[in-house]
């Protein structure tokens, strides 16, 4: 008999089937045991009576234990009052392995810690909650690639390691490279605009590190981040394409995860309101809205999680800010000609507290004023001299953005904490398992 998959029983209603798994929770009613199975790709209630298993089977099942890996044999049956549609009246178990009761599983069903929970996140993972969350991340880049791929976006890989400070130097990974000085990788941007003059329109999609000394909700100091960008292509067209994007994405996992949504009793309400146009103000204009709300920020000065908050509790769609100081910045962000000390940047900041999820905008073209940049910032000139080159050779206005997977991940499951998004995520405080 061909093993099959939790997912698939549907297709089998009627027939005998074999699923290898692991007992997620056994209880007993008398002489009937009922096991929940999960396999990866769901979990299934199998009933196992004693009259139809025999005592000696009954009895090796009733004695199982949380987590013990198994292989059940049985008759698909539909039952609408089950979870996912289906139950198994199990004709047969065969143990592989039984967790002693001497050394049980460390996660029960009772409440446990957050320290407790992500010392042993190895374990946690195997959790309804956690299964959900990593289900919808696995869909969300899916329909990120999917969208990019299908809009005339070519994949191009960014290196991890980098003599190239792209975002800043005090937030840099540093690490010995054969007796060179190397960097883990803050952002792919440098290289995607090198790869954009020879395929027009390319994204990164990578792990990228930002050494930040950070204990917020919603920052990790490993995560992944996809960076489309465009050649020939100004501050409105990033910002099209990242709106279109992160439409198509939401509705993608209203679509295909709705019940791992569900499961994580999301309130799909506010995510079946995303819907272009977004929201849309100016840096200038978002400054006035939070003084006026009494707020301490001033202009010039970066947006607190406080103050993303504030400036999207009036509406459920994401909104969009634009023209922000050149201070608060990167270095090759092309200059706003009308408004002295401003460049054509965008930022998106996701409703209901999560913060910004997206920044980009267009990128200095001319060599001379990169070089100036360069040389403002006290950057080191001979690291970025290849970068320099792409305004020598051919250059063209271009723009692009930068998308963090995880804060994506965090609005839309709703979860409270980026540190769920990752299977292992890496914090400040956090290097292990």
């Amino acid at each position: 008999m061909q093993n099959k998959k939790v997912a698939e029983v549907c297709n089998h209603v009627g027939e005998q089937v074999l699923l290898a798994g692991w007992l997620y929770n056994l209880r007993r009613s008398g002489k009937i045991a009922f096991l929940i199975l999960r396999d990866g790709s769901g979990f299934i209630q199998c009933i196992a009576v004693k009259s139809a298993v025999g005592d000696e089977l009954y009895e090796t099942i009733k004695h199982l234990t949380q987590e013990s890996s198994i292989i059940v044999t049985g008759m698909v049956r539909a039952e609408q009052r089950a979870s996912g549609g289906h139950e198994l009246d199990v004709t047969n178990v065969e143990v592989v392995q039984r967790i002693p009761e001497a050394d049980p599983y460390p996660i029960t069903p009772k409440e446990h810690g957050i320290d407790f929970l992500m010392d042993n996140r190895h374990l946690w993972l195997r959790s309804k909650r956690q299964h959900a969350v990593m289900r919808v991340r696995h869909e969300i880049v899916d329909a990120i690639r999917d969208y990019l791929n299908t809009h005339g976006f070519t994949l191009v890989d960014a290196p991890i390691f980098t003599a190239s400070v792209c975002e800043g130097t005090t937030t840099l990974f540093e690490a010995d490279y054969f007796g060179d000085t190397a960097y883990l990788s803050q952002s792919g941007q440098l290289y995607n605009e090198a790869a954009a003059m020879s395929f027009g329109k390319v994204y990164s999609f990578g792990p990228v590190f930002i050494a930040e000394k950070s204990k917020t909700r919603r920052h990790l100091t490993e995560f992944w981040m996809v960076e489309p960008e465009m050649a020939y292509a100004t501050l409105k067209d990033a910002q099209r394409v990242a709106e279109d994007m992160l439409v198509y994405v939401v509705g993608r996992v209203l679509e295909v995860r709705h019940e791992e949504l569900k499961r994580l009793e999301r309130e799909t309400v506010k995510l079946k309101a995303v819907s272009s146009p977004f929201l849309q103000m100016t840096y200038d204009d978002a400054v006035k809205l939070l003084e006026a709300k009494g707020s301490e920020t001033r202009w010039g000065g970066d947006f607190s999680g406080a103050d993303e908050t504030v400036l999207t509790e009036d509406s459920g769609l994401p909104l969009v800010v634009d023209f922000h100081p050149a201070s608060l910045k990167p270095f090759h962000y092309q200059p706003n000609l009308e408004s002295p000390g401003v460049v054509l940047s965008t930022s998106i900041l996701a409703p209901e507290g999560y913060g910004e999820i997206l920044s980009g905008g267009e990128r200095i073209y001319d060599a001379d004023l990169l070089l100036q940049a360069i040389n403002s910032r006290k950057l080191p000139e001979e690291a970025l001299a290849w970068y320099l080159d792409l305004r020598k050779y051919g250059s063209v206005p271009h723009a692009g953005f930068k998308m963090g997977l995880e804060r994506l991940v965090a609005w839309i499951c709703g979860l409270e904490h980026v540190r769920e998004t990752a299977a292992f995520p890496r914090m400040m405080y956090r290097l292990r398992p």
